[in-house]
């Protein structure tokens, strides 16, 4: 390893290299004089050197992450700007705290008696001085280190330890040399950070390393890791956070009046309404109605009893701030006073006021909109505004409100009930909406509807993916007398039910499980015949069919293939009799009354005609409605076998089976599952990993319908019992997910058909989902990923999911979490402490905090996050665990 004579020559090489660093080669960068080892390989190789150059790479990550999130301040907005130093004066801080100790260990290093001592610190030194990983700029993330490394060894008069001295000394003299190069940019990141960093080097070699470092890191992932995640721009859509009007059905408005109430104007407005008979909605400024002492004592004024007759006579009565303030600049405790304060001041007027606020001038923050969710209040902005504020001629408001009613054709239109000039535009606006049809909406305690639906206007039926019942039967036989037996089929039709009656809600007394010697084939068509053939079921409903066992296939006289699913009591030499022909099949399925039937066959066999898909059209579900579905998905074909060597003791096609079921099968990220998405799913993936080739197509007599899973939004919060899946689990997902990257989400899928051809699946469009929808998606995105041990990419999903919802409670204890698996225990306490911050009974996340505290060291901390745990949920499932940490604290 060099010495300090070999850190001295690579001085003329660096300023050389400074002449002509135009090129940008990183290579051109770092000393090349001399290979040297990694830190890793230094500390493999050296031992005792381990801690101390750990807790460098840590000065080091922390040192990179102030220069990668303030390097391009220029380009950020004031209040980027403004996170970006808060974060980055925490780093500062954490890299003073992380300097003070790597000098508390070289302490503990040179006042031991070890002969190897002095080697250590020379270990140390080769890192700093020449580890190929590091560039110019990083080892003056060093120079505080070098410089309390060289005071303390001063002390020691031993040769070995006056070598050491100098040759950090001649260190010291090297960093000077390249400080001068990197002066200007350094200076302007670290100078904020109570102290300057004198470092400069010339624009192509600085730019140069800020590349090299964003192949590392991101300004995102260390905000992410500091417990920040910056939210979206605020959507202009409805949502289940704000109301814009633009997803009310056509032709239909909501008239709201701001900054009441008026002591004359406002019932002039209402006697408009009554007239109509129209719906409106009153916004109203809290100093309006009276005060709240610092007390919480409630005056009210002599304007109360104008709300008081408004909530009387059926009209929503809403909140507008205290004082009309631009709440976007407005934070903290004055914030919550603006909202809350209202808030107690219209529930002392009437306990019916309606649980909506409206931002004055529409100005609003994250922070503001996760005190409404704290509040229990929801967000009503508008998209028609009749600038009655500003226009003081009543015909231009009229002209301007129905030219926007036109535009738009439906929303939320915004007037001022403090404004003569509203009063006498209004009448006007309701002559022409009304004679064009339009129809008035209201809050009904939960959303905007149309109480009284005018007559000849067309309202569209709403469609819904529910159905009034579903049935299902699950058939699994391994232990056949006649034919091989089998390991894993019991099992899969087992998980199958569970999934079934678990995750999808099906009534337990309405899965008809056969397992075994249960599933005689008498039993099986009497499962069909007896419970769900002729009426037994119903129009609405959805019935599901899932065969795991044997299957055959016997050529006809024609020619013809003609399959069969095996029952426990076939006879190998008598099947064509005594199993369950595919035409048998199909002949039940036409004699059910139910909309949809999906036959899931984990056999291989063929001959079966089926027909193309259902409809791929972006409204599939209107069309879904009226359309009946018989669809099928299968193993394999007749010249292929069952692989019955799955993960968790499942067959390979049930495992992809219920991987897709548990989320991976809603392809367009809508939701649902169709069956389609089903096949195009599992088809492919199960292709991949095995030699089945799975096929999929509708029953003659199908309409084209689809059958449908609604996947329901996970409500799991990550904990120390979430359980993960197996290592076998983990690798045949990680084979699926290389086939499915490898074919770039091609579409349409291709698949196999039962009769030996190809057919072509088009998934169907999704519809527009909101911000709390795809919230929750990426939310669930994240648990399979964590389930799989990605973690990395788990926090990506959770940390999306609170960028479109920033009080996701769930999300944020989830992220937290994730870093806790991953041992970043500082982390997770911050993001843990979110989650409180957001939902402060949520026992769960106290358990995971003290968790946390645990590892970091902070028994203060620890002990009281268990504490309340325990409060919360003393008999929950981690109380144990809670009372065996607080007994080691």
């Amino acid at each position: 390893m060099p010495r300090a004579p070999s850190f001295r020559l690579f001085l003329p090489s660096l300023l050389l290299t400074l002449l002509v660093a135009g090129c940008g080669d990183k290579d051109a960068q770092a000393p090349a004089a001399v290979t040297q080892p990694s830190a890793q390989a230094a500390a493999a190789a050296d031992p005792a050197a381990a801690p101390l150059l750990g807790a460098l790479q840590k000065q080091l990550d922390g040192y990179r992450r102030i220069i990668v999130l303030l390097a391009d301040e220029e380009q950020q907005s004031a209040a980027d700007r403004t996170t970006s130093t808060r974060i980055g004066q925490q780093l500062f801080h954490d890299g003073l705290v992380q300097r003070g100790a790597i000098a508390t260990q070289f302490d503990t290093l040179l006042r031991g008696t070890s002969p190897q001592r002095f080697a250590t610190l020379g270990t140390v030194l080769d890192y700093i001085e020449s580890a190929p990983e590091l560039f110019d700029a990083d080892r003056l993330a060093f120079r505080e280190v070098l410089r309390d490394l060289h005071e303390r060894i001063g002390a020691d008069s031993s040769l070995p330890a006056v070598k050491l001295h100098q040759r950090i000394g001649e260190d010291l003299e090297a960093l000077d040399e390249i400080e001068r190069n990197y002066n200007q940019e350094l200076t302007r990141i670290f100078s904020r950070f109570e102290r300057s960093r004198a470092i400069d080097l010339k624009r192509e070699k600085w730019d140069d390393y800020i590349v090299h470092l964003h192949k590392d890191y991101s300004r995102e992932a260390i905000l992410r890791d500091y417990g920040v995640i910056e939210p979206y721009p605020m959507s202009m859509k409805d949502s289940d956070r704000e109301i814009f009007g633009r997803d009310l059905p056509p032709k239909t408005v909501v008239l709201t009046f701001d900054d009441g109430p008026h002591k004359a104007y406002t019932d002039e407005v209402v006697a408009i309404l009554k007239r109509y008979d129209v719906p409106g909605v009153f916004f109203e400024v809290g100093r309006n109605l009276g005060k709240v002492d610092t007390d919480g004592k409630v005056s009210l004024g002599p304007m109360a009893k104008i709300s008081r007759n408004l909530m009387e006579e059926g009209y929503a009565v809403g909140n507008h701030s205290l004082t009309h303030a631009q709440l976007s600049r407005t934070t903290g405790d004055a914030l919550r006073q603006q909202v809350l304060d209202t808030d107690t001041l219209l529930k002392d007027v009437d306990s019916k006021r309606a649980p909506l606020f409206r931002f004055p001038y529409g100005a609003r923050n994250a922070e503001g909109l996760q005190l409404l969710n704290e509040a229990g209040l929801k967000s009503i902005m508008w998209n028609i505004d009749s600038m009655d504020w500003a226009d003081p001629v009543p015909e231009s408001i009229v002209q301007r409100v129905l030219d926007q009613v036109n535009k738009e054709q439906r929303g939320i239109i915004l007037f001022h009930d403090i404004h003569d000039r509203a009063v006498k535009a209004l009448p006007q606006i309701l002559d022409r909406l009304i004679a064009d049809g339009y129809q008035f909406a209201g809050w009904n305690g939960r959303d905007f509807s149309v109480a009284r639906p005018r007559k000849g206007s067309d309202r569209d039926a709403t469609v819904t993916t529910g159905y009034e019942k579903s049935w299902a039967i699950v058939v699994g036989i391994d232990n056949y007398a006649k034919w091989p037996k089998l390991e894993y089929a019991s099992h899969d039709a087992q998980a199958v039910a569970d999934t079934l009656t678990g995750q999808f809600g099906f009534p337990s007394s309405q899965v008809i499980v056969l397992k075994n010697e249960q599933a005689t084939r008498n039993n099986i068509l009497a499962a069909f015949h007896d419970r769900l053939a002729d009426d037994r079921t119903g129009k609405n409903d959805r019935v599901f069919v899932f065969f795991a066992g044997h299957g055959a296939t016997r050529q006809l006289a024609s020619g013809r293939d003609l399959g069969y699913i095996i029952p426990v009591d076939s006879d190998p030499k008598e099947f064509a009799t005594d199993a369950i022909a595919m035409t048998d099949i199909q002949n039940i399925a036409e004699s059910m009354q139910a909309k949809h039937v999906m036959f899931v066959m984990d056999a291989c066999y063929s001959g079966l005609g089926l027909t193309r898909g259902g409809p791929s059209s972006s409204s599939f579900l209107r069309e879904n409605a009226r359309r009946s579905a018989r669809q099928m998905l299968t193993a394999g074909g007749a010249d292929q076998q069952v692989a019955d060597a799955g993960p968790n003791g499942h067959s390979v096609f049930t495992w992809v089976l219920l991987q897709a079921l548990a989320g991976k099968g809603d392809l367009n990220g809508d939701g649902l599952i169709t069956g389609t998405e089903l096949a195009a799913y599992v088809a492919p993936a199960v292709s991949a990993v095995s030699q089945q080739t799975p096929a999929f197509g509708s029953l003659p007599g199908s309409q084209g319908g689809e059958f449908v899973f609604q996947v329901p939004d996970s409500q799991e919060y990550l904990n120390a019992d979430t359980r993960q899946l197996t290592a076998d689990a983990i690798a045949l997902n990680n084979k699926v997910d290389a086939a499915q990257d490898a074919k770039n989400n091609e579409a349409p899928v291709t698949v196999a058909d039962l009769q030996g051809g190809k057919a072509k699946l088009v998934v169907p469009t999704a519809g527009p989902a909101s911000d709390r929808q795809r919230s929750q998606q990426a939310n669930d995105r994240g648990l399979q990923l964590y389930r799989e041990k990605r973690y990395d990419e788990a926090a990506v999903q959770f940390a999306e999911a609170l960028k479109l919802r920033p009080d996701f409670a769930q999300a944020a204890n989830n992220l937290g979490f994730v870093y806790y698996r991953q041992q970043r225990y500082a982390e997770a306490a911050r993001w843990l402490e979110n989650t409180l911050k957001i939902d402060p009974s949520r026992a769960v996340a106290h358990l995971n905090l003290g968790d946390a505290y645990f590892h970091v060291g902070d028994k203060a901390k620890a002990k009281h996050a268990y504490t309340t745990y325990l409060a919360l949920q003393p008999q929950g499932s981690g109380a144990a665990q809670a009372r065996a940490q607080l007994e080691k604290l």
